[in-house]
């Protein structure tokens, strides 16, 4: 084992553990109106362009309607998108590392993060046709498939198959406050669920299980490596309390796109904003 991953390993079982106990992104409805960019120095031109892309963070965070960024009417809001921010503050990525060359700090990068008044973005969300998706929200049970290059395997939290996997799914559910949670191994044993579980007989297993793992609702779904696609084939599928059911695919992506869309999807179904 090289050194790399000795080092990681105990960051990755960490990580699996969170996933499993489930990861609350927004502890109540406050946070909801905040978002967070990465820019580069603290000048003004760089600050204005994270405050855009925090204000498209906000919007689709608080309704959680990805179509708000599709409206024609989000344009000129982005145009002015300063004028929406109630405070904001940096934090330098690079804290404690010393400067180490010629350009100063006007170039490290830093997290922005902006503070939005309710009022202010519901009244936004308002005048692009949508509306605030209020807490709690529910929590999402992931039972995925993966089909790489050399295996086939479920993603699970306390799996070695591809902890990174798990570290990205992780990371999809920030930007929409969602909390999403992975089988262990031993579970899915139990349970006797192999990489048939999409098949339409294994729904109500799936919801079952969901609630056993402290989830309110399955996404499953299957992300497979293709060379002609140039990336992965994932294909979700989420059933809503009235028992209709969605389904949705993206094709050619990075694995991180593919849970992006898996959970951008989920969360435009569940708030009652239609099919992703």
């Amino acid at each position: 084992m090289t050194a790399r991953m000795t080092a990681v390993l105990p960051l990755l079982a960490m990580l699996a553990g969170v996933i499993s106990s489930g990861m609350a992104r927004a502890t109540n409805a406050q946070d909801l109106y905040v978002s967070d960019a990465i820019v580069t120095g603290t000048g003004e031109e760089n600050r204005e362009i994270g405050f855009r892309e925090c204000l498209e963070e906000v919007l689709v965070k608080v309704s959680g309607d990805q179509r708000v960024l599709a409206a024609p009417a989000l344009a000129p809001l982005i145009e002015r998108a300063g004028s929406f921010v109630a405070s904001f503050a940096y934090r330098d990525r690079l804290e404690g590392i010393p400067i180490h060359d010629e350009q100063g700090t006007h170039d490290r990068p830093h997290d922005l993060t902006c503070r939005y008044e309710p009022a202010t973005i519901d009244r936004l969300l308002d005048e692009l046709g949508s509306r605030p998706w209020p807490q709690a929200r529910p929590r999402i049970a992931v039972f995925l498939a993966v089909h790489d290059q050399k295996r086939s395997f479920m993603l699970t939290s306390d799996g070695e198959e591809s902890p990174y996997m798990a570290e990205s799914l992780a990371a999809a559910t920030v930007p929409l406050a969602l909390e999403a949670r992975l089988p262990d191994r031993k579970t899915l044993t139990q349970e006797k669920l192999g990489l048939d579980f999409l098949s339409s007989e294994r729904a109500l297993q799936l919801e079952r299980l969901a609630k056993a793992i402290g989830a309110d609702v399955a996404l499953v779904g299957t992300i497979s490596w293709n060379d002609e696609a140039l990336g992965w084939i994932a294909d979700w599928q989420l059933t809503e309390d009235a028992g209709k059911r969605y389904r949705w695919q993206i094709r050619g992506v990075s694995f991180d796109d593919a849970f992006r869309n898996a959970i951008r999807g989920a969360a435009q179904i569940l708030s009652g904003n239609g099919a992703p």
